[in-house]
């Protein structure tokens, strides 16, 4: 097995052992988990390979956003544990541009967890630790249609 599919399936098992999830879009963009602590943390890092590249050569910005929800989303899902959730709204903001080779890491963070929504922040930094975007979202926990909620 070679170093990168030994990473992508150590980053699915503790996905799937720690979260309970590994989705396709995750896995597409090959997203590594580096932390995960329960309720409030989840760092992961994504490569940037040369077909998320915009014609000016650096990371365009949707690659970017869908980074952040697939830390987002696993992070929300790894709190919740079963229950459904949905984003409300994901707010980004770039600071610089990241190329081909390099690495965004992404960690983020929950602000707050109501009893209907979820706030969470976000940076995204390259491997020589610069800020290249932020982003923060809300999540919001979908009724039960078994449960009658």
């Amino acid at each position: 097995m070679t170093d990168v599919n030994k990473s992508k399936q150590d980053t699915e098992e503790k996905l799937n052992i720690k979260l309970g999830i590994s989705p396709n879009c995750f896995n597409f963009m090959q997203g590594r988990m580096i932390e995960f602590s329960k309720d409030e943390r989840l760092t992961i890092a994504f490569p940037v390979h040369e077909n998320y590249l915009n014609p000016a050569g650096s990371m365009q910005g949707g690659f970017i956003t869908a980074a952040f929800d697939n830390v987002f989303g696993p992070l929300c899902q790894g709190i919740t544990g079963t229950k459904a959730t949905t984003t409300v709204d994901l707010y980004t903001n770039y600071h610089r541009p990241i190329f081909a080779g390099d690495e965004l890491i992404i960690t983020a963070t929950v602000m707050v967890k109501g009893k209907t929504k979820i706030h969470m922040t976000a940076e995204a930094y390259n491997k020589e630790n610069k800020l290249i975007a932020s982003a923060s979202t809300n999540y919001m926990f979908l009724k039960s249609s078994s449960s009658g909620e």
